[in-house]
């Protein structure tokens, strides 16, 4: 993954985090970072900021390099690692690492993307980014993974969790055929329970 797709990602995993539901534009990244890194006393990188065009040129790919003092000032507000903030090496395959973090922010990141298709379908984007926000995405798949293969827990679950979105796509059944009559005996459990 290139840098500026790394760029592109935490801006709306973190527009996301702020409840704006979209990612952050770059100028709203550069204000919140000033905001966060407002002069502290007497230290040395009191201060520091970055501009948007700045900001823009590494997500043209324009700047393929941040200098370190960015790369800091980037990692501390977006709460990384310093050394996620590089280009990826040629060949760099993410599934072969060990680090479950590694996976997490692979899934995280195609949660993502996956919103950013179907941004057509509100619902269906949303949910793909409270997926991706979750601190566990992969346990959350494996979770509904499991509903699934339950026979009709989902049409519960959903019943329960969201009424209004089963009334709305379920059509009220039309009866054809006769019910069927109640016996006198029947009648008489019925009344006496």
């Amino acid at each position: 993954m290139k840098l500026s797709d790394k760029i592109r990602y935490l801006r709306e995993v973190e527009g996301n985090l702020r409840g704006l539901g979209r990612a952050m534009t770059q100028l709203e990244l550069v204000r919140a970072i000033q905001e966060s890194n407002k002069a502290k006393s007497g230290g040395r990188k009191a201060g520091a900021t970055i501009s948007q065009s700045y900001l823009s040129q590494i997500e043209s790919g324009a700047r393929p390099h941040l200098t370190n003092t960015t790369r800091l000032l980037l990692a501390k507000f977006f709460q990384v690692h310093p050394g996620y903030l590089v280009d990826d090496p040629e060949g760099y395959n993410a599934q072969l690492m060990a680090d479950i973090h590694a996976l997490e922010d692979k899934l995280d990141l195609w949660l993502i993307s996956g919103a950013e298709r179907f941004r057509r379908d509100p619902d269906l984007c949303q949910a793909l980014l409270t997926l991706a926000q979750n601190k566990d995405s992969r346990r959350c798949l494996l979770l509904l993974e499991a509903v699934l293969k339950t026979p009709s827990l989902a049409d519960r679950l959903l019943e329960v969790l969201r009424p209004q979105t089963t009334t709305q796509q379920i059509p009220k059944p039309t009866f054809t055929a006769q019910p069927k009559p109640i016996s006198t005996s029947n009648r008489a459990k019925r009344s006496t329970q």
